[in-house]
């Protein structure tokens, strides 16, 4: 009997695991019966843009944390899958700090060529997985909302794909209640303009802190206030920005930091991360995790090690993103074919955790982590016929744009790398980023 694997989430690491069955497919190989379940009404995850924020039309909590006018926080060149060039989709090289919409227009273009659109059931969100563990078998719970009507369906293997950005972590401060202004967290931020001409205090110093005050300051805000918990972000920031420690208070329109200084301010705006969240899951099953680049209980990075027929996909914190999602999908879809054997120990997945976990902790910069991060994509290719690419070059774009941004915060969107998949140099974009108020794909790829 046919194997059949549930996949859930159809953004880019979901998408990663069909492209890798389907790959495997057109080599010859017989695959299992693949069932992606998706709970919006497109493919592309985050890279799905929606107006809505709070509820969608069905009721259920909007996945989505994207926002208008978000470009690239880092260089295409070290996200470009090494089977699928960004020359390839556009017939050109483009410059390497592509806008959302550009972005989102390359990860559907390889999904499309490959052709498993019909593999995924949009507006269908699952509400339980279960494992028996005589049969060896999971039961998952689906709903699809068009219809409205839940059903259940048995699968071989669950591939968990929904991502770790969709579930906002929010603090409460005192006087949040009694404020003035407007208290957003950044998973509800969609465009900045909204905020032009208005004092805005960002809690956090995550890239969506450093990101949505670029946004604003672009889009013509009065000042940007960043309030940090440890140390600030520490860049050579536009005038009317300033750094300042840990909020503790608002009165009225007045936020108090730790260091007594105050500022007057229109709305608040917290960067305070999100939680890995995964309310379909029961607790055998759901992966409990601190946002680390060694993740807890997976073997591999990617198999839960006390119940190894479930995989998860993307759970890391990430420097690298879609080839990594790629270099992981191709591993677990080898695991499922019987190509990749898993230790039969327990004991012997959870030392592999162990180990990666200890190996993180003895980094020290953000080069140690990209170097960890990118011997890990190298180990998982090396075990898999994943196009091998050069992930030391896609390393050293990483180490450029960090000195790109120190030395110029609002421009090292200007600067360009060269593609480690064909070699070729990215010529620079027709408008510096600061300038270049519109972010439509037609806009960016004019000569």
């Amino acid at each position: 009997m046919t194997k059949r694997i549930a996949v859930i989430g159809a953004g880019p690491s979901g998408l990663a695991q069909l492209r890798a069955f389907q790959s495997a497919a057109q080599m010859g190989a017989e695959i299992p019966e693949i069932v992606c379940f998706e709970k919006q009404d497109n493919w592309g995850g985050l890279w799905n843009y929606t107006w809505r924020t709070g509820l969608d039309e069905f009721g259920e909590p909007v996945h989505g944390s994207m926002y208008r006018y978000l470009w690239s926080n880092g260089p295409k060149e070290a996200l470009e899958f090494a089977d699928y060039s960004f020359e390839e989709h556009f017939g050109k090289q483009i410059a390497s700090y592509p806008p959302r919409a550009v972005l989102f227009d390359y990860i559907q273009g390889r999904v499309q060529k490959a052709d498993v659109r019909d593999w995924i059931r949009f507006r269908t969100p699952v509400r339980d997985v279960s494992y028996d563990a005589v049969t060896g078998l999971f039961t998952v719970t689906a709903h699809d909302l068009v219809g409205d009507h839940a059903y259940e369906e048995v699968f071989d293997h669950v591939i968990v794909a929904s991502g770790h950005f969709s579930t906002p972590n929010v603090p409460e401060f005192n006087g949040f209640d009694r404020f003035n202004g407007r208290v957003l967290h950044a998973h509800d931020f969609r465009d900045a303009r909204e905020f032009a001409g208005k004092d805005i205090l960002l809690v956090g110093t995550s890239y969506s802190a450093e990101d949505i005050g670029s946004q604003c300051w672009k889009y013509g805000c009065r000042s940007v206030t960043v309030s940090h918990r440890t140390a600030p972000m520490g860049y050579d920031w536009p005038d009317n920005w300033q750094e300042v420690p840990l909020l503790q208070k608002i009165e009225g329109n007045t936020a108090t930091f730790k260091d007594g200084t105050t500022k007057d301010v229109d709305a608040v705006i917290l960067c305070t991360g999100y939680r890995h969240h995964f309310a379909f899951l029961p607790d055998d099953l759901r992966l409990q995790t601190a946002n680390r680049l060694a993740t807890a209980d997976l073997y591999k990075g990617v198999v839960l090690t006390h119940n190894p027929a479930m995989f998860y996909l993307g759970m890391q914190d990430q420097w690298f993103t879609f080839n990594m999602f790629d270099a992981q999908a191709w591993y677990v879809r080898d695991v499922i074919l019987g190509r990749i054997a898993l230790p039969n120990d327990p004991a012997a997945m959870q030392a592999d955790v162990t180990e990666r976990v200890a190996r993180e902790d003895a980094g020290q910069s953000d080069h140690d982590a990209i170097c960890y991060q990118g011997d890990y994509i190298k180990e998982l290719i090396s075990e898999t016929d994943y196009p091998s690419f050069d992930v030391d070059g896609a390393s050293d774009a990483f180490f450029q744009w960090k000195k790109h941004k120190k030395a110029d915060i609002m421009g090292f969107r200007d600067n360009s790398y060269r593609s480690v998949i064909t070699g070729s140099m990215a010529p620079a974009h027709h408008t510096p980023w600061k300038d270049a108020l519109d972010d439509s794909l037609e806009s960016y790829l004019q000569n």
